[in-house]
């Protein structure tokens, strides 16, 4: 089947997916991932997270393997790469390009003291300023804990790099980045828009570690002759975008400007929105990077609201309270029939660990306002959801004291955005209008590619064909219940947090 295609890759934790999409119809052709069942993280000790850089590379031939033989697909038919990857990984290599140990990824919390020392020896409003959050667990705090404990490693490093860097330096034989990857580790200085001099003088970095920057939507490298040979691709096709997995997902659901927010509700949630100017929480309890959008001539911040209980609460609420065997479709039409605020039951979801919206506490899941005499299961069904909305809810008034006007939401039908309670509650406490599309990360990092080889002049053409499912607007008649079942929501958290 020749054609114009567009090849994406989504570089997770759990696995690697590739997508093929018809550059002039933005339709996927074919998609696949691997491997089949969740990829392994070594955890030598408790609290670290790694994995071989080379597994991932392993992952991304066998899914491009399979996508290209479903598709019909030969190598002279893909015009570009782009790539999409599991933020703030470390990937140290040596001149050869040899990498030099398992890389440290983004849920391994060995480097939090580093970046806590970090911020109270610069000062936190220097690193505010300049890195819009504190140097925290991210990629310069492991490198900092790599050059502490490993100086044999440390030493033969040439260059580090993050996971997406690397699939395109093993595609291309080139190695560089981006702002906006550099941004999500640290690396980059928003008031001198340059790299951030000040906290690789603090972690006694050499400069020379970074590699050469270019920009996110551009022929960053071409396929080399050897990996043209491995994965049956064309040399020279160009690799022409890449970016972090949350920024790629908001750019596959076309959210570019200010004011625009992309949304997840999976084991945790993420509300991701664009913000038009360099701003940051004085507290620091959401981060903000470079969008895919950003330049040093224009700021296009992306803010990043993590909630670890989202999902995950529903899940235990299933598996725990809910009747024995019932789907979540069953539970979410149970719980439809309980009012607007469970008839005073509210939970505060707080139970997968600390929650940087709370200033990293661990308050832990509580369960208010229970009545023997009136609740049963779907109150509390009912109000696991709700709470779970207003933790979102809370975190997005942080983005809106930052300068964000929150109109409307977009999010990929899937997990939680499935239940009409959860949409229903945030469009209502959130006054924004939610719109759902078909979506997915591999699939927006081809048509990136498309836009940095030029096949796409800009993002709406790019995302023409997307695919809107539903859109839910606010019920203005039921704004005071949603609110009031909010404050109530908020006065019990503020119970939680002074216990």
């Amino acid at each position: 089947m020749s054609g114009r295609y567009l090849l994406g890759f989504d570089v997770g934790s759990s696995s690697v997916k590739a997508s093929l999409v018809d550059a002039d119809t933005g339709v996927c052709a074919a998609s696949a991932f691997y491997p089949e069942k969740e990829a392994p993280i070594i955890a030598v000790k408790a609290g670290w997270a790694e994995q071989d850089p080379q597994m991932w590379w392993d992952n991304a031939k066998l899914s491009l393997k399979k996508v290209m033989a479903d598709a019909g697909v030969t190598g002279e038919d893909i015009k570009a790469i782009g790539i999409s990857y599991q933020m703030h990984g470390l990937v140290c290599v040596d001149k050869e390009m040899n990498v030099l140990r398992p890389s440290i990824i983004w849920c391994d919390s060995r480097a939090v003291p580093y970046g806590e020392k970090a911020f109270e020896t610069i000062g936190s409003e220097k690193c505010l300023s300049h890195l819009l959050n504190s140097p925290g667990n991210f990629t310069a705090a492991k490198l900092a804990w790599v050059k502490e404990n490993e100086p044999s490693v440390y030493d033969k490093i040439y260059k580090i790099m993050l996971p997406g860097d690397y699939i395109a330096l093993k595609l291309s034989g080139t190695l560089n980045t981006t702002i906006s990857g550099l941004s999500e580790g640290m690396f980059w200085d928003f008031k001198e828009k340059d790299i951030a001099g000040f906290l690789l003088d603090y972690f006694g970095f050499d400069k020379s570690l970074i590699a050469d920057v270019v920009p996110t939507f551009s022929v960053q490298g071409e396929v080399s002759a050897a990996a043209a040979a491995e994965l049956g691709l064309k040399e020279g096709t160009p690799i022409s975008y890449r970016a972090g997995d949350q920024p790629n997902n908001a750019l596959s659901l076309n959210v570019f400007n200010p004011g625009e927010i992309a949304s997840t509700a999976g084991t945790s949630g993420v509300v991701y929105g664009v913000l038009g100017e360099v701003n940051y929480d004085k507290r620091s309890r959401v981060n903000t990077f470079a969008h895919v959008n950003y330049t040093k001539d224009v700021d296009r911040l992306g803010v990043l609201l993590c909630i670890n209980g989202t999902g995950i609460l529903n899940a235990w609420v299933r598996r725990n309270v809910a009747p024995e065997g019932i789907s979540y479709s069953e539970m979410n039409d149970m719980m439809a029939n309980v009012p607007i605020g469970s008839e005073g039951v509210s939970i505060i979801p707080f139970g997968n660990g600390a929650e940087r919206v709370l200033e990293n506490k661990e308050i832990g899941c509580s369960v208010h306002g229970i009545n023997f005499n009136k609740h049963g299961k779907a109150h509390v069904m009912r109000a696991a959801q709700e709470g779970i909305v207003f933790s979102f809810c809370y975190g997005m008034e942080v983005m809106q004291q930052m300068g964000m006007d929150i109109r409307k939401i977009h999010a990929g039908k899937a997990n939680m955005f499935l239940s009409d309670v959860f949409r229903n509650t945030l469009a209502g406490v959130s006054g924004a209008t939610i719109e759902l599309y078909e979506t997915d990360g591999s699939v927006g990092a081809a048509k990136g590619a498309g836009m940095g080889c030029g096949i796409y002049k800009d993002n709406n053409e790019a995302f023409a064909s997307l695919k809107k499912l539903s859109v839910i607007e606010p019920d203005e008649r039921y704004r005071s219940e949603y609110l009031e079942a909010y404050t109530m929501w908020k006065e019990n958290l503020q119970k939680s947090l002074n216990i």
